[in-house]
């Protein structure tokens, strides 16, 4: 409870006092709301074939025109709304438990086992990631949970860095020897104390790995690799581009959904990384 009281605490003081957090916050909830209510806020199902093929802005009734297969962008924009964020929260959940457990066990622990982590982190971040998530699509198929799942797998190393700091200092602190001193096990510890109090930080890098989740999956659908039976944003891009010259509205608002995506999930994240990184907690003297 104390934890989860200090949470709050700081989430709130951070709400107040951060313009960033404000808007990012606001920007977010809007998205959802739209993924809420998508088919009230669609006027057509965008998976439906029309008659009207390659209508102009406001042409025919419908509001940001259709594409080559008569489908009203509009519809599709806000349902592709959903697969954004699916890929981001989902494929951020996968990065963030992983960097967490990984990381905290290798700081925690330390000694051989902080030792192969910490070689294995390398190694990851060494690594293209962008073309190891283009074998593995490629090797596993282009399915939405592919992808979402290949993405959280290929971003934890950054989520585990972050960890095994924490980890690292928290280890020394008083209240954790004090834990182990009343014959706490090291498992009860790492998911009591370790992990509780040096969280904060990963959770802003893990909105931001939201944003960056959007950007890949956005990439692998405008190189045709995305699900084909999914409506997103790239996947939009992808096949208005041969269209770009005559039919400029297939690209243009697809790809300022994600331009806005993306700044929503930034100013989220740098907001909460300004609020609960402990280097600027300790700048402010909080």
């Amino acid at each position: 409870m104390t934890n989860l009281s200090n949470f709050l605490n700081k989430a709130k003081h951070a709400f107040l006092n951060s313009r960033q957090l404000r808007l990012g916050t606001c920007g977010i909830v809007l998205l959802l709301l739209i993924v809420i209510f998508a088919p009230w806020i669609a006027p057509e199902n965008p998976y439906n074939f029309g008659p009207d093929i390659l209508n102009g802005v406001g042409e025919n009734g419908h509001i940001i025109g259709t594409n080559k297969m008569g489908q009203d962008i509009f519809s599709m924009l806000i349902y592709g709304t959903r697969t954004s964020l699916k890929v981001a929260i989902i494929s951020a959940l996968i990065s963030g438990i992983l960097g967490i457990l990984i990381g905290g066990a290798a700081g925690f622990f330390g000694g051989k086992v902080d030792q192969v982590v910490s070689e294995i982190i390398n190694i990851f971040m060494m690594l293209p990631t962008f073309f190891l998530i283009l074998l593995i699509i490629a090797l596993f198929g282009n399915s939405l949970p592919n992808v979402m799942i290949v993405i959280g797998i290929t971003t934890w190393p950054s989520n585990a860095k972050l960890m095994r700091a924490q980890a690292l200092s928290l280890r020394e602190r008083t209240f954790v020897k004090a834990a182990a001193a009343m014959g706490e096990t090291k498992g009860q510890i790492l998911f009591k104390y370790i992990i509780p109090n040096g969280i904060f930080p990963v959770i802003a890098n893990t909105t931001v790995g939201m944003s960056n989740a959007i950007l890949t999956e956005a990439s692998l659908s405008f190189l045709g690799l995305g699900d084909p039976n999914t409506i997103s944003w790239g996947h939009m891009i992808y096949e208005g581009k041969p269209y770009i010259t005559s039919a400029w509205w297939i690209t243009t608002f697809a790809g300022l959904a994600i331009v806005i995506t993306v700044t929503i999930f930034y100013l989220l994240g740098d907001g909460l990384n300004h609020a609960l990184n402990p280097k600027h907690i300790n700048q402010r003297g909080e």
